[in-house]
């Protein structure tokens, strides 16, 4: 339960450290995993002192164990070793100090391990962080390559000399971390925090030379993973030789299988691309060459055609063919013409033929009334009544006169009676 406290009546330093010591003590005994460091087995003395770290992050605890509990397992447990303690919570209420005491340890095997990391694994992998459309491309040219190896390693020499064999002018942000034991996670994730903050660097390569299956561990520790996966920086993982395989290979936006592959994958070699420029601009030379040859080619067969070399001669045939057409045209016009001719002269004769004036020049007459009616027959004209004859010279009066008498029958006409009825006649 929770002590109540006021600035008036506050508890003493002693009083807190005894409450707390019974909070844990009613805690009970615990199993406890971690990594062992700072091992001391004083001669003589009849208790072990050491410190249990978390491999994951930066905290520890003092463990103290009887020499015997420590000597059974004392063959294969040392610094550094992986281990299952089985101890009780104890607090030192004089100094305030918490530590464990252990009745039971035991090592983790590696089988155990190796088991753990491929739960592991299976986990990470669902969770996507594996997946391949998450890992992002290299640069081609990084101006900055941040180095994340050990202090003067021949991890960091590899990369370092070859990169630099490769492309003289690339440069290094190298940061020198602790690569294996309790301190490795921590130093290794904050040293890929710090690198993928800088905006100047492109590429991250993280480095180690080979090691057993328990120097590589802290490379697959899930915290070292996860900060990996949610850099905005490409990571390149370079752990170990081709047959080691950390989680980090995984989450890694390209694996190499060496330090000094991941040197040949992270910068271009200046040689091969002097020597691929040189190939393209002898490849572009041919092509340009090819095709000037090509045109070439077609110019010179376009000057050889006949209509380059006379360019009148077009000319000159299409002059003959317009002149035959015109020919043709005035010909079928003449033709044309002279038939319409012959056919107006032909029509033009019937129709005078059969025109009144014609008529009229055959002798006949045309006799008018006054007011201009024609005069079909004998009884429409009165005697006495001018008519108006028209003939073929012109025009011209007569009077018509009146009807004469019959005749006797011994009576005989006289020539001048045949004389007038000849005249009425016409």
């Amino acid at each position: 339960m929770a002590v109540n406290t006021t600035p008036e009546a506050p508890l003493p330093v002693g009083q807190v450290s005894r409450l707390i010591g019974g909070w844990i003590d009613r805690l009970g005994a615990v199993w406890v995993e971690g990594q062992i460091t700072q091992l001391s087995r004083r001669p003589g003395a009849g208790v072990v002192f050491m410190t249990l770290r978390d491999p994951s992050h930066d905290i520890s605890v003092k463990v103290t164990c009887f020499r015997q509990v420590f000597d059974a397992v004392a063959d294969i447990v040392g610094e550094g070793a992986r281990v299952l303690v089985h101890a009780k919570p104890e607090w030192y209420a004089p100094r305030g100090e918490l530590s464990l005491r252990a009745a039971e340890i035991r090592p983790v095997g590696m089988g155990e391990l190796l088991a753990r990391l491929e739960q592991l694994k299976k986990s990470l992998a669902a969770e996507g962080l594996f997946a391949a459309d998450r890992k992002r491309p290299l640069p081609f040219l990084p101006q900055l390559v941040g180095l994340v190896c050990g202090r003067a390693s021949a991890a960091e020499r590899d990369v370092l000399e070859n990169a630099r064999r490769r492309w003289p002018a690339v440069r290094f942000e190298v940061r020198n971390v602790a690569v294996q034991g309790v301190h490795a996670v921590p130093q290794v994730v904050r040293a890929v925090r710090e690198l993928d903050a800088m905006d100047e660097v492109d590429v991250i390569v993280v480095a180690r030379g080979g090691g057993s299956v328990e120097d590589l561990l802290p490379f697959s520790d899930e915290e070292l993973v996860r900060t990996v996966a949610g850099c905005r920086t490409p990571v390149v993982s370079a752990i170990g030789h081709e047959p080691d395989t950390p989680l980090l290979d995984y989450v890694a936006d390209l694996r190499a299988s060496t330090p000094t592959d991941a040197a040949k994958k992270v910068v271009p070699d200046v040689g091969e691309e002097a020597e691929r420029v040189r190939q393209l601009r002898d490849r572009a030379r041919r092509c340009v060459d090819a095709m000037v040859s090509r045109e070439e080619r077609g110019l010179q067969n376009a000057l050889a055609r006949p209509v380059v070399q006379d360019p009148h001669r077009m000319i000159d045939d299409r002059a003959e063919q317009v002149a035959a057409l015109a020919d043709r045209a005035r010909r079928t016009l003449g033709h044309l013409l002279d038939r319409a001719e012959s056919e107006l002269t032909h029509t033009h004769a019937r129709v005078v033929a059969l025109s009144p004036a014609q008529t009229l020049r055959r002798g006949y007459a045309v006799l008018q009334r006054p007011g201009g009616q024609v005069v079909r027959d004998p009884a429409e004209a009165t005697p006495g009544e001018p008519l108006r004859a028209r003939v073929a010279g012109g025009t011209f009066t007569v009077v018509p006169a009146a009807p004469a008498k019959a005749p006797t029958a011994s009576t005989h006409p006289t020539d001048t009676d045949t004389d007038t009825d000849t005249d009425t006649e016409a």
